[in-house]
């Protein structure tokens, strides 16, 4: 299927690894001028040979935290009317309640909720007025099934998608649309480090504490970052425009809920 965004401005958070790379390789598969962007220099150039290498064009690589005012700036400098947003960032650690201190919240808020917020705020009407906008974010499973532990990155992005709901029905009829992606056990550094966690935690090897990350999973196996990027490349489809203020889980099929 031709998606119809070829030429198409892209902006993707936190992409010099991970899911944010796997949409940018994604986007730019589909003929998108890609702007990347990530903390680690070294990370960000070898995403941007990556991606030159798949599309043959070459991304707009910024340094900086999408999380500060700095960073959000030296983005939009570099793409000022993008025509998709994918906003992201790397959520907070796992903690126990009493351990989260108002800066440790303040932290949160401002990386995974504020971050996200701004940025489309800055869009939005640039989008309005070109009567094309598709708006991602990449949030989390945890946004429809809290867990206490992960109460950082589950309150913070409940922030952002309710922000986004309502911002949706305002710009939709413009032919601006916001989703969020919810992803759930996809194989990339994150799990490795939940692992990691996990081991220490209960005194178990890695293998053992990957297998009881598994064990809630429908589908018996983490997924992929492609699949999971190629869902974010169709949301910001042309076809798309019918699509908006959703959450899409990709999850193996894990969610247990009906709604």
């Amino acid at each position: 299927m031709d998606l119809g965004i070829a030429g198409r401005k892209a902006i993707i958070c936190a992409s010099s690894r991970g899911l944010g790379k796997a949409c940018a390789l994604a986007l730019a598969r589909e003929g998108c001028m890609v702007v990347i962007n990530g903390r680690n220099a070294q990370a960000l150039h070898a995403a941007a040979a990556e991606i030159a290498a798949v599309s043959g064009q070459p991304p707009v690589a910024v340094m900086g935290d999408v999380g500060t005012d700095a960073g959000r700036a030296a983005l939009l400098a570099a793409c000022p009317s993008p025509d998709i947003l994918v906003t992201n960032n790397g959520g907070p650690a796992p903690g126990e309640a009493g351990q989260w201190d108002h800066a440790t919240w303040i932290a949160a808020v401002e990386s995974n909720m504020l971050s996200g917020i701004l940025l489309i705020q800055a869009v939005v009407p640039g989008m309005r007025e070109r009567r094309f906008g598709r708006i991602v974010n990449i949030t989390s499973a945890m946004v429809k099934s809290p867990k206490l532990m992960l109460g950082l990155s589950t309150a913070s992005r409940a922030g952002l998608t309710a922000f986004s709901k309502a911002m949706s029905n305002e710009v939709v009829r413009d032919n601006v649309t916001i989703n969020n992606l919810l992803p759930e056990r996809i194989e990339t550094d994150r799990i490795a480090y939940m692992a990691g966690q996990l081991a220490q935690r209960r005194q178990i090897s890695q293998e053992q504490a990957r297998a009881e990350l598994l064990k809630p999973v429908a589908a018996r196996r983490f997924g992929r970052p492609e699949e999971f990027a190629d869902a974010c490349a169709f949301l910001c489809s042309a076809q798309a425009g019918y699509i908006s203020g959703q959450n899409l889980q990709v999850d193996g099929g894990s969610y247990e809920g009906l709604i």
